[in-house]
């Protein structure tokens, strides 16, 4: 269509006209019916040529998307490609900044809000910001307002702001640069003087949508499809703003802001309807709207403001319900803005309406607002059963430890989705023997947690827990597959239920939150201290890790000091404190949670040692001196007569008693820890004397002439210690696997392991004539081991504790200084055996002088040695003997 300006030199839709086709001239340009130029009638749609990658000439590394599309594009289309094969995330806003295309200055208090409160807004609510992407007036400025954030926010928040330019294509400066029909991966886009404002794409921006309408050097054409594209994403459940200049008037979208610079809104419609009337019907219908209009005076407000004004503006829309708006505020984790806005008593909020939000506050990790829930009339009893904590496990993401975790327990069950029986297993895993398992209750399961009070018998233990093992195991599989009636049950510890979930999650401020409603603030802070230790140790990230440490090291910090406090205050019931059992954390005391997570801080507190002492000694006096306790050991005799008593210190019981006064004496005694630590310790030395004995004097030939009775009374006693260790194995987890991989890790279990499997193999290789002399020298070796194991009872003196672990610390390091000994000896060994000895096949002499004789150089005996073994420089040697 020719352009009459141009004097038929240019098509209307700004093209030159020999770019036209022949056809195209042919029909329109012949012709006089045809006057005005429209893209409906006078272009047609081709494959794009240009999408792919844009690389900045000049910028940073990073590249942006873009793509070339007809205005007529379906939006669908264009919002898969943007989050899907793009990877934007789906937004929770959409601000539109349109307007600003005049040749007027942008003020100064315009580019504060942009860099200030726009962005602070879209990061705070994970918005899209929209514009043209153009190096020019708004779009400039807003790409300058991201970069500026990008270059100041962290990581984490960097990825929650995102620009995306929709500019005309027909406008873009340089956009031959940006064809190719196979796509640019990425492109070199390169434009002079880019510190002017030009049409040139801001390299600030992360996406752009160059829309084609078949117009070239005009605007305008994009809008079309802007308003399209706004609209379908208001559909998803997100709202869009418009933000629109005094000097334009587009309008579109759910929810619009404007901010007017010199004139009211009722002014611009009274004089504009004599000079525009479109302006004026447009005017009129945002007038009639003015609900929705809210005025924004930047030169006498702060922009640091603008975000709050913004989110509130939304949030206040009275044709929305309160419910929808609070689900809003939780979305872009507002909590101000819902405290000032919804929480400000003039709204009587109902359970059912916040029922929903806080779910949602629970599984994207926003504590504050489950706190302000919590404080206005949503009542957790209520809320949490037992199929909604499922629900919360089931929403553990996908790459956490806690979703392995319940991962590997759902594989031993024929189903798709977490139970509380796979959260029991996890529990089970992670607290070992430190209390009973979680929710069997719920689940109909029994506990085997009695075992060790009514068992006594080694064997008849393995028997009943393999029953036990099967039966919960088929009547979980039972209950599970045939209904879920437990999920309308209400938890019995719905806050503590929440801690846990929290802590298995790594959630700081929200489990922290959570143990301050969940009561038995000790206990929980060592139950947390225990989950989160033993997460660290299977968690392979650094990071994660070092969070986990530190968050275990603050609940066992939180534990000390509520203990303190409780000790200053009455220190009979803290002692009650710490033995009390707790119901939800499966019978089990602050002592024995302490223990299994290893709180050293928390036993080094004095209201804690104060009771450990009373427990050690029992119903005597601390002040009673051992060789009084010994003394009783070898005469018995002394416990017939009231004088014992004055001898040991025995104090009053604490309790009355109905046995005879020596009788209840008698068993205050023995059943003190202290005398059966005593016992113990008198006996092993015993078991050491003897099994030294029957290697210096009585180990008799193999059978039929042995062993000799006071052999066989060794080899029974290692069979109780075989008994002992076979039952601290089973008492430490649940499982077979967990038992003995709790067992393991303690050193001195490994080292009672190798006792006893030496002394094993001693006694097998004596029985027989041909390895008798071998099986003996096993036998020796087997009493060092057990020698050695000395160390681990003498451990608990305040004299002899200490320095048995400095000297253990000090020998892991020695073997770093005697491997760096063993390199240079075998350097010099080596080299002087090469050097002096031109060659010696003996392997006996080799040994010696490569490693034995260089060692001896370091000691000044080398030359001494050599005359000793008669060494001459040929090779040919003997040694004296």
């Amino acid at each position: 269509v020719e352009d009459s300006v141009s004097n038929g030199a240019l098509c209307q839709c700004g093209a030159a006209r020999n770019d036209h086709a022949s056809v195209a001239l042919g029909d329109y340009f012949s012709t006089a019916i045809v006057n005005h130029w429209e893209s409906v009638q006078h272009s047609s749609e081709q494959p794009t040529d240009a999408f792919g990658e844009v690389q900045f000439a000049g910028a940073s590394k990073r590249t942006s998307h873009f793509l070339r599309l007809s205005w007529s594009t379906e939006p669908s289309l264009v919002y898969n490609i943007l989050t899907t094969h793009w990877g934007l995330p789906a937004p929770n806003l959409v601000v539109s900044v349109v307007g600003g295309n005049s040749r007027t200055q942008i003020k100064t208090w315009v580019r504060e809000i942009l860099r200030q409160g726009l962005v602070k807004a879209s990061q705070s609510t994970g918005a899209w910001i929209l514009t043209t992407g153009l190096r020019e007036r708004l779009g400039r400025c807003v790409g300058q307002a991201v970069r500026d954030h990008a270059a100041a926010a962290s990581s984490v928040s960097l990825n929650k702001v995102v620009a995306l330019g929709i500019a005309p294509w027909g406008v873009v400066e340089k956009r031959e640069q940006l064809v190719n029909p196979q796509g640019s991966f990425p492109v070199r886009y390169y434009v002079q003087n880019i510190s002017r404002e030009s049409c040139s794409l801001d390299n600030n921006y992360q996406a752009f949508l160059l829309v084609d309408d078949g117009s070239v050097g005009r605007r305008g054409g994009e809008m079309g499809f802007r308003a399209r594209l706004e609209e379908y994403i208001s559909h998803q459940r997100t709202g869009i703003w418009e933000m629109l200049s005094s000097r334009c008037c587009n309008i579109c979208g759910m929810y619009f802001i404007s901010y007017i610079l010199s004139c009211h809104l009722a002014t611009v419609v009274q004089h504009s309807c004599f000079l525009f009337p479109v302006f004026y019907f447009q005017a009129f219908s945002i007038y009639q709207n003015r609900g929705l209009i809210m005025v924004y005076h930047g030169e006498h407000e702060s922009p640091n403001d603008f975000d709050t004004v913004l989110l509130k503006t939304l949030v206040g829309v009275e044709a929305s319900p309160y419910s929808d708006e609070l689900k809003l505020a939780v979305t872009w984790n507002r909590v101000d803005i819902a405290k000032s806005e919804l929480f400000n008593s003039d709204i009587q909020w109902k359970y059912e309406d916040l029922e929903d939000s806080m779910t949602d506050a629970l599984i994207n990790d926003k504590p504050q607002f489950v706190r302000l829930f919590a404080e206005n009339g949503l009542n957790i009893v209520d809320y949490l059963n037992y199929g909604r904590l499922e629900s919360l496990y089931r929403s553990v993401p996908d790459g956490t430890l806690l979703y392995q975790l319940l991962q590997h327990c759902l594989e031993e069950r024929p189903r798709r989705k977490f139970t509380l029986f796979e959260v029991s297993g996890v529990l089970k895993h992670l607290m070992g023997d430190a209390c009973q398992p979680f929710y069997y209750k719920a689940l109909g399961l029994q506990s085997s947690s009695f075992k060790r009070t009514y068992l006594f018998s080694t064997f008849g233990l393995i028997i009943v827990f393999l029953i036990l093992f099967f039966n919960s195991s088929q009547r979980a599989t039972k209950i599970l597959h045939g209904g879920s009636k437990y999920h309308q049950q209400r938890c019995p510890h719905p806050w503590a239920s929440l801690f846990l979930w929290a802590v298995l999650q790594n959630r700081s401020e929200m489990a922290l939150f959570f143990w301050e409603m969940a009561g038995e603030a000790v206990l929980s802070a060592l139950g947390g201290c225990k989950i989160l230790r033993e997460l660290s140790k299977r968690e392979d990230e650094t990071e994660t890790k070092l969070s986990m440490k530190e968050l275990a090291q603050k609940f066992e910090n939180l534990a000390h000091d509520i203990f303190s406090s409780c000790y200053r205050s009455d220190e009979n019931r803290s002692f009650s404190l710490l033995i009390r059992k707790s119901h939800f954390w499966g019978h089990s005391t602050c002592l024995q949670m302490g223990v299994s997570a290893d709180a050293r801080l928390f036993f080094s507190n004095d209201g804690v040692q104060s009771l450990l002492s009373q427990i050690w000694w029992g119903d005597m006096k601390r002040n009673t001196e051992i060789w009084k306790l010994l003394l009783a050991f070898f005469c018995p005799i002394l416990f017939t007569c009231l004088s014992v008593f004055i001898i040991f210190d025995i104090g009053v019981p604490q309790r009355p008693t109905q046995s005879p006064f020596i009788v209840s004496r008698w068993r205050q005694f023995w059943f003190a820890p202290v005398t059966s630590f005593l016992g113990n310790v008198l006996m092993y030395f015993l078991f050491l004397l003897l099994f030294a004995y029957v290697l210096l004097v009585d180990f008799k030939p193999p059978p039929p002439s042995g062993p000799a009775a006071t052999e066989c009374v060794l080899y029974f006693w290692v069979f109780t210690l075989v008994c002992e260790e076979i039952r601290q194995t089973l008492f430490l987890g649940t499982t077979w696997t967990q038992s003995f991989r709790l067992y393991i890790q303690d050193v001195w279990n490994k080292c009672d392991l190798t006792a006893i499997s030496l002394f094993i193999v001693g006694l097998i290789c004596r029985m027989f004539h041909r390895s008798h002399e071998f099986g003996r020298d096993v036998l020796c070796l087997d009493y060092m081991v057990f020698t050695l194991r000395l160390i681990h009872i003498f451990a608990i003196h305040k004299q002899l504790g200490p320095k048995l672990i400095i000297v253990g610390n000090m020998m892991k390091d020695v073997f770093f200084f005697l491997f760096f000994l063993g390199v240079w000896i075998l350097a010099y060994g080596v080299a002087n055996q090469a050097l002096i000895y031109t060659y010696d096949p003996n392997p006996n002499r080799i040994f010696l002088r490569v490693f034995y004789m260089p060692y001896l150089h370091i000691f000044g005996y080398g030359s001494s040695i050599e005359e000793e073994m008669d060494v001459t420089p040929t090779g040919s040697s003997s040694v004296t003997t």
